[in-house]
């Protein structure tokens, strides 16, 4: 294959972002808490990344919370708040992802979004795997002029959802790009270029990095019931990026 893939890697940090620019990234999807599939960064976040990687294009996640995307009117007013502020400090464009509770697109809210966003790049994130009429939820965004979903092909991965994403990527004709993403590694990321005959992917690639600050008392837990360790984290490594880099574009 000639053309060379366009690489967005999904960030939950500064360090992530910028291990991804250094790894030779073309793109970053910028986060918080990756636990919970990537909530809304810190403008701090944002202005750091950028002062370090004036360059690189970031796009930052608007998502208030965990579970679902039918959200309240005061944490829709919040996100296109967020969602100004970012772009006002640098920010490429925006993610993010509106439904009704019967899980189809809201129209609405998106259009809203889309006056916010203007003329930069709009993403309706992995919002789209869980309406029950994919097709139906492609036609409402291509109207609206949103320029891409990110999807896993309405599957918890990549690999596993690979022949719906074929489907949408044809049904799509070059009306909205579609980026595949979940479950992408240095070692399939040929296969799903193979496969799919995308010419960008997303992909998370994260180690487990140790703070041993809190082990002297290592039954203290911080949040949450599943009660994870508190002596590490997970970060993106420059030269994982730069590895995938290199089996995807083999």
């Amino acid at each position: 294959m000639t053309n060379s893939i366009l690489f967005e890697v999904c960030c939950g940090s500064t360090a992530d972002a910028l291990a991804a620019y250094h790894g030779g990234a073309d793109r970053v999807e910028l986060n918080s808490d990756m636990f919970h599939g990537g909530l809304t960064p810190t403008l701090g976040s944002l202005r750091t990344v950028k002062k370090h990687a004036p360059d690189l294009k970031v796009m930052c996640m608007v998502r208030p919370r965990e579970g679902g995307f039918h959200y309240s009117r005061m944490e829709f007013e919040t996100m296109l708040e967020d969602a100004k502020l970012f772009l006002e400090n640098g920010a490429d464009g925006i993610v993010f992802g509106f439904l009704h509770e019967d899980g189809t697109v809201d129209k609405e809210r998106v259009q809203a979004m889309l006056e916010v966003i203007g003329d930069h790049e709009s993403v309706f994130h992995r919002a789209i795997d869980v309406t029950p009429d994919w097709k139906a939820a492609m036609d409402a965004l291509i109207e609206l002029g949103v320029t891409r979903i990110l999807t896993s092909g309405q599957k918890p991965t990549v690999p596993e959802g690979i022949f719906t994403i074929k489907e949408m990527m044809e049904y799509a004709a070059g009306r909205i790009q579609v980026l595949p993403g979940a479950g992408i590694t240095p070692e399939n990321a040929q296969w799903v270029r193979q496969m799919t005959g995308t010419t960008m992917m997303h992909a998370a690639l994260s180690r487990t990095i140790y703070d041993r600050s809190a082990m002297g008392n290592p039954s203290i837990y911080f949040g949450g019931c599943v009660y994870p360790p508190e002596d590490r984290y997970s970060e993106t490594a420059a030269e994982d990026v730069a590895n995938f880099v290199t089996c995807a574009n083999r």
